[in-house]
Order: C-alpha cells, then structure tokens, then sequence
C-alpha cells in the first residue's frame, strides 16, 4: 500500500473538464466507478459512446480485480497464495496460472536488482507489521533469523504450474507486484468488452492509461513529489506509471517502521526519496517503481537505461531530481530543483 491516494481525483476532475471542453464529441460519454479491493481503492474512468457497455465492462474487470485478490493475497488464509506458503516447502506444489505467471515475473526483476527486489521477504513483511501493531519489539537477533528465510533463488518454479520452496521458512508476499499485475489483467477485460479509452487506477501508486480522453493524444499525470517544487508530470497512451515511497513513521514512535523492506539489511528502508516508474505494462511499473526505490538513482538510472520504452524519476524533499528514460519523457516544472545527474536530465517539455 503505497502514497499517491489523492492523484485519481485529480484525474478524474481532469477528465471532466475534457469531457466539458470537447463537448461538440457527441460519441463518448464518461463513465467512473470504483471498488475496495486488495487493500485499496481501485478506481476505473472511461469514455465510450455506450454508457452501459462502459458500466457492464468495468464491473467485469473489478470482477476480474476481485478474482486475483483470491488468488495473491497473504492476508486471506483460504488465498492460492497462502496454501502456497503454506504447502511448497521441499515439495513441489501445483498453482494456478495468474500465481505462476505473477512469480515468475517477479524472480525476473529479482535478478536485475541483484536480489533487491524480493517477493521471498513475506517473513520480515509480518514481522514489522506486528512491531508496527505494538505487538512485537525489534530484535536484531530475530531480524537475522528472519532474513535466512529471505531469498528469491530459494524459489524453484517447475514448468508449466508447479512451484517449491527450497527453505522451511520462506513466505511470499506480493505487495510490490500484485496490483500492478490485477491492472494489466483489469485492462485485459476492458478491451476484450470493446472499451479502448479509460484509466485504471490502483489507489494512487499504479495507473494504466488506455488510448486517450477525447480531443487528447493521452491522459496527463500528475507525479508523486515530496518536494512540493517539482511538479513532475507524464502523458501517457497504453502505458502505466508507478510511485513507492516508503510509509511516514508510526504514530506510536517506532521510526524504523515501514512497508518498504530491505531484504539486504531485514528492516524497512530508511530513505523521503519518492520514485515513479513509467513503462508498458502495469506489472512492469509497479515492480520497477519499488526496485528503482531500493537500488537508488545510481544504480537505477543503468538499470532504465538497458530496459527500452522505460523512464524513472527520483524526488527527494529538498528537491533532488535525478531522470532516466528510453523513451518516455517526464516533465518537471521546476521551482529551484537540484538535478542529481546532469547526464539524465531531461528537458523541459511544451504540453502537445
């Protein structure tokens, strides 16, 4: 569960405002609705000439939405994804194909960031929300202990759908990956109910934009910026953007806690920098966003850089900015930014 829950509004009104400012386009009606699901809201606007068709098609991707939710989550006990974590240690465990699919994704960006990105730290997840709760203490010995069980090579996938566990204590947890994925499957399902302009939203820290609003080239976005000088802005058409940033402190005074967690050092990272990822694909972003936050700019920026059609933006609160892309460009008004590598900036962009 990320930042950003205030960025679909802002969408939205957006949106309303075309619809307002093209209204000689007889064809398309706006249409929006949302639901409560995997933590979050979800949230899908679309335009389409039938309103009906729009409505019928959107409750068929929350449907779909709901339907992996069954599938990934760690915090319902009768989940695919909790018999899994439940069943696959030293044994070979069959699943369904969106589980498979969605780890085998996720051992693929395991392996660019040299393990920083890890869906194996489901043990160290748990841990820090019961400290967080109140109801366990730090321990560094107990951190160490958790951490042996922490590692995405201990994961063996069988092909086609059989998945095993070559340790005793690992857990996964898809809280970097999981909704990025239902997007992609959500725009799978409008498209195949005939609908091709509409925004999926996954409570703020995962969007997918499909064709356009009327009398547009894309859907303008407006970025994650803990700085408040940036503006950081990006158009996008059949590609999605991501944020992570790391969770304020607790309210009960524990200043380590966090949903972020390092699985290089067992405990939530400690870092204000907020990144957004732009890329292709939902899955893709989303798992990008959180791998860009933990390698840092440094190490990111290569990483963009060898992936093609991508694009990154690190913000810290003072107003750093580091930019890598491939292809997508991110706007920044900037307000007395500090660019962090002159090397990646990109320009300033005129809205098209």
């Amino acid at each position: 569960m990320r930042w950003n829950s205030w960025l679909l509004a802002g969408l939205v009104v957006a949106a309303l405002v075309n619809t307002s400012a093209n209204a000689a386009d007889q064809t398309a009606t706006f249409v929006h609705k949302k639901k409560y699901v995997m933590g979050t809201i979800f949230e899908i606007v679309a335009y389409e000439a039938s309103p009906a068709r729009a409505q019928a098609a959107i409750d068929a991707a929350f449907e779909e939405i709901v339907r992996l939710d069954g599938i990934m989550s760690n915090y319902k006990s009768d989940s695919d994804l909790s018999r899994l974590n439940r069943s696959a240690h030293f044994k070979a465990w069959t699943v369904q194909h969106d589980l498979y699919r969605v780890i085998q994704e996720s051992l693929r960006y395991s392996k660019l960031s040299e393990g920083r990105f890890d869906i194996t730290v489901g043990p160290l997840v748990d841990f820090w929300n019961a400290v967080v709760r109140g109801e366990r203490i730090p321990s560094v010995k107990e951190e160490q202990k958790l951490r042996s069980c922490v590692g995405y090579e201990k994961v063996e996938l069988l092909p086609p759908d059989r998945v095993e566990f070559n340790s005793l204590c690992l857990q996964i947890d898809f809280g970097a990956i999981g909704k990025g994925y239902a997007v992609d499957r959500a725009v799978t399902i409008l498209r195949s109910q005939g609908i091709s302009r509409a925004l999926i939203d996954a409570g703020g820290s995962t969007i997918f934009a499909m064709g356009s609003p009327p009398g547009q080239s894309s859907w303008l976005v407006h970025l994650r910026d803990p700085s408040g000088k940036i503006d950081p802005q990006v158009w996008l058409s059949d590609s999605s953007v991501s944020t992570s940033e790391q969770t304020p402190a607790s309210l009960i005074g524990i200043n380590s806690a966090g949903h972020i967690i390092d699985p290089e050092t067992g405990a939530p990272v400690k870092t204000t920098v907020a990144v957004s990822a732009v890329a292709k694909t939902a899955t893709a972003s989303d798992a990008l966003s959180t791998t860009l936050f933990l390698v840092g700019p440094e190490k990111g920026q290569r990483l963009v850089n060898s992936m093609p059609e991508t694009a990154a933006i690190w913000i810290s609160p003072a107003g750093e900015v580091n930019i890598s892309s491939t292809g997508p460009q991110i706007l920044c008004r900037r307000q007395g930014a500090q660019l962090g590598s002159r090397k990646s900036e990109m320009p300033e962009l005129s809205v098209q």
